[in-house]
């Protein structure tokens, strides 16, 4: 999965010499020629109609977000003297922004700075996605960038920095609806040397078990329909709860919640600290492979989740209990039944999260963008919630032979079948929708987990001093 992303919404795009004009007008001769009607102000309607003269297009409200930010005296335009400081002072936020790219301080910016600059924010991008940006900006197609090119690109242009768009847009795991197969966060290095990212991670962390504990009842019922609902013996939401509560009480429907909870931390460490020996790849090879040793480290702890929460009444006392009788009974092997179908569904679920949230995220940019990156809370909420939502979808089928396969290791005397003869079983038994067991309880758990971690995840942030 490529990030793409989209500098276009936020750019000017040159025609013919705008670049000349740019670089050879001094301030005055410029709000000359924008001050039209020679009031001494030059207000949103002649900005956009002077640079559109000149050969610049613009995005729609990126000519009233430069009024806005120059206007002091709050007049609907600006003077000469607020003119000419927000072209100072915009070209000084500019030429920091140039600085901070042009690594080798050659005064040129190549495809390679714009890559390390990107994967020191925390976004990596290939050779081919850098040069596609840096050729946007390059006026003598060099396929460098100089100073000029730069200013000219950027002079008018609202938003000063790339910075913005990806810290609104980075794909965050914070929005925990019960799955393990999220790529990991990614962290700037600012981000790593203040230590804002174990806050970042104990703030997601403590989110993430609160929405779990949550919407545990939902989770205990989706793992209760994936193994023990079928053609022939179809259990419905109502009638599921009702043999839960007959069975075990209310205390029931909270089986297996306390070791689902636990292992968010180690996941959580291992994932992360993973992905950093790894982050040179792509993001989803990187994230994928980090996914998977996770998985791996913290597998036996997934196995006794389902046994936990498909247990009867007094069968184990407690996380120790089960392990213990998993051990003397069935031996290590036990601990990785599934194991196979789990790992193989990180890979759609990624590819098709972030693929999903890509596409959505550029959407959102191309067609509603207009003074800011920032998309707001509900758009983010949103996004988020549609790509994990359409990559749970996905990998769904893989999820529910995972839990089948551990679950028939417990009762005695039942065929233990491999990955592929269960799906055969399954389709030929109840049609390729038995694959999709559970899937109604697991989807009702989406809104509410997703409420719960992001009210915590804010909460935690605050209490953590981490700042927006």
């Amino acid at each position: 999965m490529k990030r793409n992303f989209t500098f276009h919404t936020f750019t000017l795009e040159k025609k013919g010499g705008a670049s000349d004009c740019l670089q050879t007008s001094h301030s005055h001769d410029l709000f000359e020629k924008l001050d039209t009607n020679k009031d001494g102000k030059v207000d949103v309607a002649e900005l956009r109609a002077g640079l559109t003269s000149m050969g610049i297009t613009f995005r729609k409200g990126a000519a009233q977000k430069i009024i806005s930010s120059g206007d002091k005296d709050k007049d609907l335009g600006l003077d000469f003297e607020e003119f000419s400081k927000y072209l100072k002072d915009h070209e000084k936020k500019l030429r920091l922004t140039f600085k901070s790219l042009d690594k080798n301080n050659d005064g040129r910016i190549d495809h390679m700075e714009v890559r390390q600059s990107l994967a020191d924010l925390g976004m990596d991008i290939n050779q081919e996605e850098a040069k596609k940006i840096l050729q946007s900006i390059d006026v003598d197609g060099t396929m460098t960038v100089d100073w000029n090119e730069w200013k000219a690109h950027f002079l008018f242009n609202p938003a000063t920095n790339l910075q913005e768009i990806i810290r609104y847009w980075k794909h965050s795991t914070v929005l925990d609806i019960g799955d393990s197969l999220t790529i990991p966060d990614e962290f700037t290095e600012e981000e790593k040397t203040t230590g804002i990212w174990w806050k970042q991670l104990s703030a997601g962390a403590m989110a993430g078990a609160v929405s779990r504990t949550g919407t545990a009842p939902l989770d205990r019922m989706k793992v209760f329909m994936q193994v023990h609902s079928t053609k022939s013996n179809k259990i419905s939401l109502v009638g599921g709860f009702k043999q839960m509560l007959k069975e075990g009480g209310a205390a029931s429907l909270w089986r297996g919640n306390g070791i689902n909870v636990l292992k968010i931390a180690p996941e959580t460490a291992i994932k992360f600290m993973a992905y950093e020996q790894v982050r040179t790849h792509e993001r989803f090879i990187a994230g994928s492979l980090a996914g998977a040793t996770a998985q791996t480290a913290i597998y036996p702890m997934e196995v006794m989740k389902t046994r936990l929460t498909l247990r009867k009444t007094g069968q184990y006392t407690g996380m120790f209990d089960c392990a213990k009788k998993i051990l003397q009974k069935e031996g290590v092997k036990a601990f990785y039944k599934g194991y196979l179908p789990n790992i193989l569904g990180i890979i759609p679920y990624a590819g098709i999260d972030l693929a999903v949230y890509e596409s959505l995220k550029n959407a959102w940019l191309a067609n509603y963008a207009k003074d800011s990156a920032n998309p707001g809370i509900l758009v983010l909420l949103g996004c988020g919630t549609m790509s994990s939502t359409c990559g749970q979808l996905t990998s769904y089928p893989l999820a529910l032979i995972r839990t089948r396969m551990q679950a028939a290791a417990s009762i005695e005397g039942a065929e233990q079948m491999s990955m592929n003869r269960m799906v055969k079983k399954i389709v030929e038994k109840e049609g390729f929708f038995g694959l999709y067991r559970g899937i109604l309880p697991n989807f009702m758990k989406v809104i509410p987990a997703v409420s719960i971690s992001y009210v915590v995840y804010e909460y935690m942030r605050s209490g953590l001093g981490i700042q927006k």
